[in-house]
């Protein structure tokens, strides 16, 4: 049986490692805020193996393949073969387009319901709110804008932001194709400073941001002039690349503003934006802006003055002597004292993946048919999560979604009017009903794999005390534990319970056993699932 949650201490503001007990309440709270659904088994061998074996796991970037055709209107790519290197047709392409676009949205949510113990799909999504860029019009853009994302996820935030600034899908996104000596355009430029460096700060004076000035978008936007794309939905380009061509570039000397050390830049062709973001790089104010956004994400959205004045610059230190690691800086956070304060735990609202996914996710729920009927499971599942106001690939604006910006209520706009009765009906929906349905299959919660798997699932007090901590972040009061022990046993004595479960692992295979444990697992999830703790993380 897994112990009890820790009792509620006060705040520790301490960056230094970890010294406390490791027990499930502290794995438990690790890996909900580092994965979208980890198993009861994860969080055990999580306490097996330590804190540190652990982390380093999660450290970890495992390969994953690529999305599959599985539609008839693909005409280029064959059923089951990844189309990503793939032309599109002559003549018109939307088909095709819209084809590769579900595959995408279904390979998003495959990805997440089928994560390893690694924090690789949270920081995904962390950094796909962070270079916030929507859906382009060549689904093989949009996929390899996502696998940039992925393999700089944990790397080197300089060479990261370098990348980013020509991916084709971004200069599509913010309008740098149309950024050209003639016409030079400021979107990408003002972003750059704006919401993926240094961050604005109060402004001081007109056109005075204290980082940054207007003068330096003015610069930024000649800067990087000269990028366009080839390739975009080609009938003979395998995949869109990002070109420069030197007649659209400004071949003047830039002039940055004192906040910049008045530094300039010299014409240096393709490589000149690089020498640019080399100067934005000695500014302190960049690692502070990124450590910020990292804690509001992985910690708590409340910036406390004692957090800014005492975590956030031992993270920005860190970030800066490890040469712009995010590695460094997220396993130095995922290991401190700070970080595992009871205090801390539940402070905030799950988004609509890590909702849906810690139903699907921690009951080991994986859809098992053929690939056509699974990859539209998954295209559901994605529209599931759009309507509760999360569209992974699609942020709303540039920013990303708001309750990762928006003060005073950051997380709380999750549970807004229009969502909060549907983020209570969809557990309902995925436990007591049918489930999704595509081609005459079901996909629902696996009640019976995650009671199988829990530490004695014989004994019903075990059963509930290990689903609380898989599926709540802190310890719940002794009297919802007992009503929901009461509707896993029907209300009757614990001995019941105990002897229904045994007959049905004795009858392997005989729903006439099974399906009164389901049933009454299914009963208990429902119930948790409508519990206002369910709902943080």
């Amino acid at each position: 049986m897994i112990p009890e949650q820790n009792v509620e201490t006060p705040v520790s503001l301490s960056m230094s490692p970890y010294s406390g007990a490791w027990t499930s309440s502290e794995a438990s709270h690790l890996l909900k805020r580092t994965m979208f659904g980890p198993t009861f088994q994860q969080i055990q061998d999580s306490v097996t193996n330590g804190i540190d074996a652990t982390i380093a796991n999660l450290l970890t970037v495992p390969l994953i393949n690529p999305p599959l055709t599985y539609e008839s209107t693909e005409a280029i790519a064959a059923f089951g073969t990844t189309w990503v290197t793939s032309v599109y047709p002559t003549g018109d392409s939307q088909p095709t387009e819209n084809t590769r676009n579900s595959s995408l949205s279904a390979w998003m949510m495959q990805k997440i319901n089928t994560e390893s113990l690694s924090i690789i799909e949270k920081m995904s999504l962390f950094w796909q709110n962070h270079f916030s860029a929507e859906y382009t019009f060549d689904a093989r853009a949009t996929y390899n804008y996502h696998t940039l994302i992925r393999t700089h996820a944990l790397g080197d935030f300089k060479q990261f932001v370098k990348e980013m600034s020509v991916d084709p899908s971004m200069l599509f996104f913010l309008n740098s194709v149309s950024n050209q000596v003639f016409s030079p355009n400021e979107n990408f430029a003002r972003e750059l400073l704006e919401l993926y460096t240094i961050g604005k700060g109060p402004q001081v004076a007109s056109g005075d941001y204290t980082n940054y000035k207007e003068q330096d978008v003015l610069e930024g936007a000649k800067i990087l002039t000269g990028w366009t794309v080839d390739g975009m939905r080609s009938d003979t380009i395998a995949t869109p690349v990002a070109a420069f061509n030197p007649s659209y570039h400004d071949t003047s000397s830039k002039q940055l503003s004192s906040h910049f050390g008045d530094a300039v830049i010299a014409s240096n062709g393709a490589t000149e934006y690089q020498d640019y973001l080399d100067v934005i790089f000695q500014q302190p104010a960049l690692a502070t802006f990124i450590c910020k956004k990292l804690y509001r994400f992985f910690v708590n959205y409340d910036l406390t003055s004692d957090v800014e004045l005492t975590v956030i610059p031992v993270m920005a230190n860190t970030f800066i002597t490890n040469s712009y690691s995010i590695s460094a800086v997220i396993e130095e956070l995922l290991k401190s004292e700070h970080f595992y304060d009871v205090s801390l735990r539940g402070t905030m609202i799950k988004n609509p993946l890590e909702l849906i996914f810690s139903m699907i996710n921690t009951s080991n729920s994986v859809p098992n048919f053929d690939l056509a009927t699974n990859l539209e499971m998954y295209t559901n599942i994605y529209y599931f999560t759009s309507s509760l106001g999360q569209s992974y690939g699609a942020p709303p604006n540039v920013g990303g979604w708001p309750a990762y910006y928006q003060a005073p209520s950051y997380s709380k706009l999750w549970i807004n009017s229009t969502y909060i009765k549907q983020r209570f009906m969809i557990g309902y929906y995925i436990t007591m009903l049918t489930g999704i349905q595509v081609n005459g299959n079901f996909f629902k919660i696996n009640a019976l794999t995650l009671v199988d798997g829990l530490s004695s699932p014989s004994n019903p007090v075990s059963v509930i005390d290990d689903l609380c901590i898989v599926f709540c972040p802190k310890a719940i009061g002794a009297i919802q534990k007992l009503t929901l022990k009461a509707i896993l046993t029907n209300g009757l004595p614990d001995f019941e319970w105990t002897t229904q479960y045994t007959d049905y692992i004795n009858n392997s295979g005989t729903t006439t056993y099974s399906d009164p444990v389901r049933i009454r697992v299914e009963n208990v999830l429902a119930s948790i699932f409508q519990m206002p703790e369910f709902q943080t993380v």
